[in-house]
């Protein structure tokens, strides 16, 4: 089940801060990526993972994420830094409407391993079911 995740806020007239810790992520974080310099109306995405969770955070600018997990699609609009989305297991996402120099930072229970992911989406709605 995905969920929004409000990471811990730290305000200071300098500057406000947020944390990543393992007490707010519900999982071990083995991987960290970012999407930046995404051109205007190019998307990311369009895949699900067999195995590997995900938390997508919108550190500047905003965009959309669109998730499906075979029965419902729910579209998250992304714009606080200190706010996460989880991404479950066996959950298709789709990353849309990037703001102009906006970044996506992710971070993930797995490294990189081709084989955890579905890549085109009726292989998705196939595996679904599958996997009942």
């Amino acid at each position: 089940m995905s969920k929004i995740i409000n990471l811990p806020k730290i305000i200071d007239p300098r500057g406000n801060l947020s944390v990543i810790e393992k007490d707010v992520i519900p999982f071990q974080i083995k991987r960290v990526y970012f999407l930046y310099d995404v051109p205007s109306g190019a998307e990311r995405g369009g895949h699900a993972h067999i195995e590997q969770q995900e938390c997508i955070m919108a550190v500047s600018g905003s965009f959309d994420v669109v998730l499906n997990d075979g029965q419902t699609e729910v579209k998250y609009t992304l714009n606080k830094p200190n706010q996460a989305l989880y991404v479950a297991k066996n959950t298709w996402r789709e990353l849309k409407n990037f703001s102009s120099g906006s970044v996506c930072l992710v971070v993930s229970s797995g490294e990189f391993d081709e084989s955890d992911y579905i890549r085109a989406f009726s292989d998705f709605k196939l595996y679904l079911e599958n996997n009942k």
